[in-house]
């Protein structure tokens, strides 16, 4: 005959103890604490980002500028070609 083992509970379950109004708050005061000094870090990180935005985007202006410059040129060399063979085709 088989004997019977009730099936054992793989979770242990957590017992639940008051916590007093002092306890809950000091919890809720150190967690907010966390996410405050997550936020500056956060923020931190964004300023040190904005500045580096704001440089790279200057940097691109005068890229800009200086691709515009040699495109105008090759379009005026290239422009002086296309004319010079139109009189020699003439």
């Amino acid at each position: 005959m088989r004997s019977f083992n009730p099936p054992t509970q793989q979770h242990t379950q957590r017992q639940s103890v008051p916590s007093s109004g002092s306890q809950v708050k000091a919890r809720q005061l150190s967690q907010l604490h966390a996410q405050l000094a997550q936020l500056s870090n956060n923020l931190a990180d964004t300023e040190n980002l904005l500045r580096m935005t704001s440089v790279q985007a200057e940097s691109m202006r005068g890229l800009g500028s200086w691709h515009a410059g040699l495109f105008m040129a090759a379009s005026k060399v290239l422009g002086e070609e296309s004319v010079q063979q139109q009189q020699q085709q003439k």
